[in-house]
């Protein structure tokens, strides 16, 4: 499998909140982690770098070649938690970092399945040649709105309330993250990133670039159209494929 990541800061903000980590276990399965940080002038950089490296380092340790999807599971589970205690700690001891949090979007792919764990409005899709499939769902006030149809989904993306989440990692002492498993076929791509990116590109526009272009290229391209598009946010995206 190829992976490939990007991180921009987008046309509107001086600094960049979000933070991508990817990786490569030794039986070839890769994992990958996106978080878009919030807090103050400098907590989200740090609560995004913090939960980032922190997952990293549960994944990288406590993954081995015999586990089932269940183990798997149970790892970013943990991985999560361990996250969170690392990242609310710190807000909660650190002067000017109360309050800062992240999403979170973590996803190990093994065995042609695609392991995911979320939290905020990040997301996960599965696409192919076929189509695009959203694995994640916001947890976002807009979403909300949504789900009990009060606006569409074309409407959230410009809602004003767009940037409000309802779950993050690190606000509070205990996480309640959503978890998915998808089959990851011969031909298949994993995106996951940022609402930097997701508030401006649509199924189609996405659909097109992944019949158009290649990994590395299509990372390029989605960071460089969102910015065409307006750019108002951090913009960070993540490719697996097979």
């Amino acid at each position: 499998m190829e992976i490939y990541s990007k991180s921009d800061v987008g046309l509107k903000r001086s600094s960049n909140q979000d933070y991508c980590m990817t990786g490569t276990f030794p039986d070839g399965a890769v994992w990958v982690v996106v978080c878009d940080g919030m807090g103050g002038a400098h907590g989200g950089s740090i609560a995004s770098r913090v939960a980032a490296e922190n997952i990293s380092e549960t994944l990288t340790s406590g993954y081995n070649d015999d586990m089932s999807p269940e183990d798997i599971r149970n790892l970013l589970l943990l991985a999560a938690e361990y996250a969170n205690k690392a990242v609310y700690d710190m807000a909660v001891h650190v002067s000017g970092l109360d309050g800062m949090g992240t999403t979170v979007v973590c996803a190990v792919v093994k065995k042609k399945k695609a392991h995911i764990i979320h939290a905020g409005d990040s997301r996960a899709y599965i696409c192919s040649d076929e189509g695009v499939r959203q694995i994640t769902t916001d947890h976002s006030v807009v979403q909300q709105l949504v789900n009990i149809g009060q606006i569409t989904p074309e409407q959230a993306r410009q809602h004003p309330q767009r940037n409000i989440i309802t779950r993050a990692l690190g606000t509070e002492p205990e996480l309640r993250t959503d978890y998915n498993t998808v089959e990851f076929e011969d031909g298949a791509k994993l995106i996951v990133c940022t609402d930097g990116l997701s508030n401006y590109i649509t199924d189609d526009k996405l659909l097109e670039f992944i019949r158009e272009y290649k990994c590395e290229e299509l990372t390029d391209k989605l960071i460089e159209t969102a910015k065409e598009l307006g750019g108002s946010d951090n913009i960070t995206v993540a490719v697996v494929a097979d």
